[in-house]
C-alpha cells in the first residue's frame, strides 16, 4: 500500500499547528517533509503522531531542543525516562510554589486587616517574593546524559 502524503495545509488543518510553525519545526529538525506538490511541502501521514508528541512535550514544558532529543535518528520516539522524571519533579516544585501563592492571595483577598501590609500572611508573601523564593524564574537544570 502506498504511503499517504499530506500537504502542509492538510497537516495544519488536521493537527491544529499553523503552517508557519510546521515550517519552523522542519527548520529545527523536529519534522521532515517528504517532497513537494507544486510549492507546498508534503509530509508522511505519520507526521501527525509526531506533532502530537511534540505538543505533549511542549505542554509539559520541554524546550524544542529537549523534544528533538526525544526522537531517534530514524524518527521514532526515544524518550529518556530520567528526563521525564526530572521534568515531573520540576513541575511538582512549580505546583507547590503556585499553590502557596494562590492560598496566600486568597487569604489576603479575604483578610480583615485594614491594610494588606498589616496582614502577616501577605507580608510573608512579599518577603518570599523579594527573596526569590516565589515568582522568580528558576535556572535551567543541567542536561542529563542519555
Amino acid at each position: 500500500m502506498a504511503t499517504q502524503h499530506l500537504d502542509i495545509a492538510q497537516v495544519a488543518l488536521q493537527s491544529g499547528v499553523p503552517a508557519s510553525t510546521l515550517r519552523f519545526y522542519e527548520e529545527k529538525g523536529l519534522i521532515a517533509s517528504t517532497g513537494r506538490r507544486g510549492l507546498r511541502r508534503l509530509f508522511d501521514a505519520g507526521v501527525l503522531e509526531r506533532l502530537a508528541l511534540i505538543a505533549v512535550g511542549r505542554a509539559a514544558g520541554f524546550s524544542l531542543d529537549e523534544i528533538a532529543r526525544m526522537f531517534a535518528p530514524e524518527g521514532g520516539p526515544r524518550i529518556d525516562r530520567r528526563m521525564l522524571a526530572a521534568k515531573a519533579e520540576e513541575l511538582d516544585r512549580t505546583i507547590r510554589k503556585l499553590s502557596a501563592m494562590r492560598d496566600g492571595l486568597r487569604h489576603a483577598a479575604a483578610c480583615p486587616a485594614p491594610s494588606h501590609m498589616e496582614c502577616p500572611t501577605f507580608r510573608r508573601i512579599v518577603r518570599a517574593a523579594a527573596s526569590g523564593a516565589i515568582g522568580a524564574r528558576e535556572k535551567k537544570a543541567p542536561k542529563l546524559p542519555n
